[in-house]
């Protein structure tokens, strides 16, 4: 049986930006993926944004991660010629009672470190966003976009470089942890072959917590998945534009991608089982959403674009959940780090969760 230092299931976004760390930092690495390409889950149906680090209590992963991922992550798209643009970001009061709750993303975006957020008027917003009609809103300038894919691919080649592989069209099928902290090994067990490693880490995102199941205090998996309609002709916005976070997403907001088109997005559907058809019985709950903030709105422009799901660990109405990674020293199994729940900000959260990763590997 083929032995490995670590093996880390999941060629998603962060799933490369792990392998790729440990990879550079003298690991051997191998990655193994169900599909035959890179990101084909959660990594490539978002929104591209690279977040500012807002909407996330203070001293939480998510906060943290968040805002050393965006340093990180502008660095590394300059690094590796990887397509962005600072657009910026505006997040609107549709009337008068939700001015309180906008002006609080302020207070709690300067407690995580991100302190360029300012208060718009509704006269100034109106020269920024001319389409949008609001009581006033904040700007965010160092929300940007990025080409999630170029991205992926610039991890890829990270990982090669380095030495590290990716085995795609490879499903683990049993993970069994053996030994002592001081001598660990992990079998793995995948459709065509086994292997043994020193780590095994977890970063299979919506099937995380059926791979999590060998490890004490497991979650359960729960998807929320959301809808993006393209919007076809004239573009109304140059920048960002999201109304007041809801309960499992941000809202249906505006996204630009880096060749000015637009998109509106993604709503909040509980669903049971992995379903990526675009269900369009919910159109006027979508077109009634976006009017709050841009009533000009032409429903008639409105085209299905794609679905995307959220690898939630928590029930609908729980309450804030953070990312969970969890190696020995929380669960108690040798060789064994979890990564679950890591939805938004993921992708911006990328690089920082690996080297998180990488320095509970060390």
């Amino acid at each position: 049986m083929d032995k490995v230092e670590c093996v880390v299931v999941g060629a998603g976004v962060v799933g490369l930006a792990v392998a790729a760390e440990l990879a550079r930092a003298g690991r051997e690495v191998v990655v193994l993926e169900q599909h035959d390409c890179i990101g084909s889950e959660t990594s490539s149906r978002n929104s591209e944004v690279i977040h500012a680090g807002i909407y996330y209590p203070q001293g939480s992963r998510k906060a943290d991660l968040c805002v050393l991922g965006k340093q990180l992550l502008y660095q590394h798209c300059e690094q590796f010629d990887v397509p962005f643009k600072r657009v910026g970001k505006v997040i609107v009061a549709a009337d008068n009672t939700q001015i309180d709750t906008v002006k609080g993303y302020i207070t709690k975006a300067a407690a995580n470190r991100v302190p360029d957020l300012r208060w718009v008027s509704a006269s100034e917003m109106a020269e920024l966003e001319p389409e949008v009609e609001c009581s006033g809103g904040v700007l965010s300038p160092s929300t940007g976009i990025i080409d999630s894919h170029a991205y992926m691919l610039s991890l890829q080649g990270e990982l090669e470089r380095c030495g590290g592989m990716i085995a795609f069209q490879t499903r683990v099928q049993k993970v069994k942890s053996r030994g002592t902290s001081a001598e660990q090994i992990v079998q793995v067990t995948t459709s065509d072959f086994e292997l043994q490693a020193d780590w095994f880490i977890n970063c299979a995102g919506l099937h995380a917590p059926e791979l999590a199941a060998g490890t004490p205090n497991a979650p359960a998996p729960f998807y929320a998945k959301g809808h993006y309609y393209a919007y076809s002709g004239r573009q109304p916005f140059s920048r960002l534009v999201y109304p007041v976070a809801q309960s499992g997403g941000l809202g249906v907001h505006v996204t630009l991608d880096l060749a000015g088109q637009i998109k509106f997005g993604p709503d909040v559907r509980w669903i049971e089982q992995l379903d990526y058809s675009f269900d369009e019985s919910y159109f006027d709950d979508f077109v009634a959403a976006i009017r709050h903030y841009y009533p000009a709105l032409d429903e008639q422009r409105l085209h299905p674009s794609y679905t995307g799901i959220r690898p939630k660990i928590a029930p609908p109405d729980s309450g804030f959940q953070d990312f969970r990674i969890e190696g020995p020293t929380i669960h108690g199994v040798p060789g064994w780090i979890n990564l679950l729940g890591i939805e938004s900000p993921g992708l911006t959260a990328s690089l920082a969760i690996a080297r998180e990763v990488s320095s509970q590997v060390h």
